[in-house]
């Protein structure tokens, strides 16, 4: 082979590296565009369940004489159709419900999540930049370069998105922070300004935004697919071709 077209081809240890980077890369974002879509399905059923208590408090007349029974359900306080649906029960004798501790707990652990994938997410971008802009010196891999840059910007701007959605759903958290939602102070406030609705109803818009982004984090990577296997076929041409 002429050295002038050896000279075009990037060295084989380099061409061993892009192998190893675009087949390991290329299976976790297989992950990366479809598991994220399981946590924007919890996100949303958590956003029908605070709508579907703030239309019922909306509403509601709050009980004047309450159930003595510490274990009944609180008429007033459940909405139509919720207790079987999320779970959520609001009963005579206890405070917060355990299932809204643990929505909140799951919001928390998804907020932490995304804020620590976002971050190294675009760390490995930055790096991953300045990477392809070295590959310009190899002139066989030139009508690829567009490919590779679109999978790192895709990348970096899930990594943005991911950071904005951990933001959303602490500054949701927030919201539900000044909602005391033991069943005496729900009906103190449903028998007064009816303030706790207005809470729920403008958590559960940062939650559905939340979700969506979280939605169009994972399109922005599953758009990858194509490109990774273009780029990894043109590596496999030139390994081949040494």
């Amino acid at each position: 082979m002429p050295e002038s077209e050896n000279q075009q081809k990037p060295p084989q240890a380099l061409l061993e590296t892009l192998s190893n980077l675009s087949h390991f890369h290329r299976e976790h974002e297989k992950f990366y565009s479809q598991a994220p879509l399981r946590a924007a399905t919890d996100i949303h059923a958590h956003s029908r369940a605070l709508k579907a208590l703030a239309a019922r408090w909306s509403e509601v007349e709050p009980t004047e004489h309450a159930v003595t029974n510490p274990f009944a359900g609180a008429e007033d306080l459940n909405a139509p159709g919720l207790v079987s649906e999320s779970g959520i029960l609001f009963m005579e004798g206890e405070q917060e419900p355990a299932e809204i501790k643990k929505m909140k707990g799951d919001l928390e652990g998804v907020a932490a999540s995304m804020e620590q994938i976002g971050e190294w997410l675009a760390n490995a971008m930055e790096q991953s930049w300045q990477i392809a802009g070295a590959l310009a010196a190899f002139p066989a891999l030139a009508d690829m370069l567009g490919e590779r840059h679109r999978i790192i910007a895709n990348d970096w701007q899930s990594a943005n998105m991911q950071a904005l959605i951990a933001r959303l759903l602490r500054r949701a958290l927030e919201l539900l922070g000044h909602v005391d939602f033991a069943p005496a102070a729900l009906r103190a406030d449903l028998a007064g300004e009816r303030i706790a609705p207005a809470y729920l109803y403008s958590a559960a818009e940062l939650l559905d935004r939340a979700a969506d982004l979280i939605v169009e984090s994972a399109m922005l990577v599953h758009e990858n697919e194509r490109r990774w296997r273009m780029f990894t076929e043109r590596v496999r041409q030139l390994q081949a071709s040494i």
